[in-house]
């Protein structure tokens, strides 16, 4: 589990910060285009366009999804299949000619199962429908001449399972006609205010496939078809822990979620209205990245002079991860006491829930 924020991690990476604000001294080794701060486990990056470039998330998908092709419908345990033998009502419809379809049909089994009238117990499992008929055709022209067949399924009893920010959680079946990703998805409709369209997961034979929609799904480019199988699972995960921090020298300082891929440093500080215009140094910007590690790994601040009309772009493509901590830093004699009174106390509202998680998992 990863470790909550905690005041001594914060604390320290404050100070590799202030390190970088003009009026403070701190010694700095050069590391390439990192800069390693002496005295703290924390690594100045400069935001570029070679670094912003090099960040761009790549959508994939696992080739082994993408080779499934649509097939013919696959009997499975839970359909019920109506096999109509022409001229003989007796083995069409033993519950009469009036009730429906489902109800002269037969039930295939947990174990695969299927028992037809002379043709004995067969294990349907796997087994196509045309494959089934050939066989019941066989079969029965041992006691009928020539038999006439039609094989429906008219009852399924393959599913794929929905959990999370979907509209309608209820199981789709799977059917004759072939159903893809995309279709299930709409069908179940996502919850656009609440989901994490980053977050989607497959679950297939045990096996979890992670599929970025959103990413897949973005500059003009549509994700592929994946055709579903029976017994998928499909998760889509609620928003509400993927969260940046802004603080410091904005006008509205809190925590931001965000249902996407990543978040723009520049959507987050306009989200929170923006420098603020008396005491931000525009070119004291930070991220504050894998803060929640550093007992284990070195923490990453990443550097934007805001000053300059060209960082403005470079703050577009720059894409924000869940945890960061975005700092604006003061303009003149405004003390660092001021980040710290905004940002301990939320790295203590961060502590508590995960102390409260980890307490409710041992129960």
């Amino acid at each position: 589990m990863k470790t909550a924020l905690t005041a001594s991690s914060i604390a320290l990476l404050t100070l590799a910060c202030a390190a970088c604000v003009p009026g403070q001294q701190m010694t700095r080794q050069s590391a390439g285009d990192a800069t390693e701060i002496a005295g703290s486990d924390a690594r100045m990056v400069p935001i570029t366009s070679e670094l912003v470039a090099a960040e761009r998330p790549k959508a994939q998908v696992a080739p082994e999804l993408l080779n499934q092709r649509a097939q013919d419908y696959q009997l499975h345990p839970g359909d019920t299949v109506l096999v109509t033998v022409w001229e003989h009502p007796e083995l069409t419809s033993p519950a009469g000619n009036q009730q429906q379809a489902v109800t002269n049909g037969r039930l295939v089994q947990a174990d695969g199962s299927f028992f037809f009238p002379y043709a004995g117990t067969l294990n349907v499992s796997g087994m196509t429908v045309q494959a089934l008929r050939d066989t019941l055709v066989s079969r029965l022209s041992k006691y009928l001449r020539n038999p006439q067949l039609d094989v429906n399924v008219v009852g399924y009893g393959s599913r794929v399972s929905l959990q999370g920010a979907f509209v309608d959680t209820a199981p789709q079946e799977l059917t004759t006609v072939p159903l893809t990703l995309s279709q299930a998805i709409g069908r179940a409709r996502i919850n656009v205010e609440q989901a994490d369209l980053a977050g989607f997961v497959l679950t297939r034979n045990g096996r979890n496939y992670a599929l970025d929609l959103d990413a897949l799904n973005r500059d003009g480019s549509v994700a592929p078809d994946i055709y579903l199988r029976p017994g998928d699972h499909l998760f889509l995960p609620f928003n509400d822990r993927k969260e940046v921090y802004v603080v410091g020298e904005v006008l509205r300082p809190q925590a931001l979620t965000f249902k996407t891929t990543d978040m723009s440093l520049t959507q987050a500080l306009g989200r929170t209205g923006g420098l603020n215009p008396v005491s931000a140094k525009g070119e004291a910007v930070y991220v504050i990245r894998g803060i929640e590690e550093t007992q284990n790994t070195p923490a990453t601040v990443y550097h934007l002079n805001a000053r300059s009309p060209a960082a403005f772009a470079l703050g577009d493509r720059f894409r924000l991860r869940p945890g960061d901590v975005v700092w604006v830093g003061p303009a003149g004699v405004t003390r660092w006491n001021r980040f710290l009174s905004q940002l301990l106390p939320l790295s203590g509202i961060i502590s508590n829930a995960a102390s409260a998680q980890y307490n409710i998992g041992r129960d």
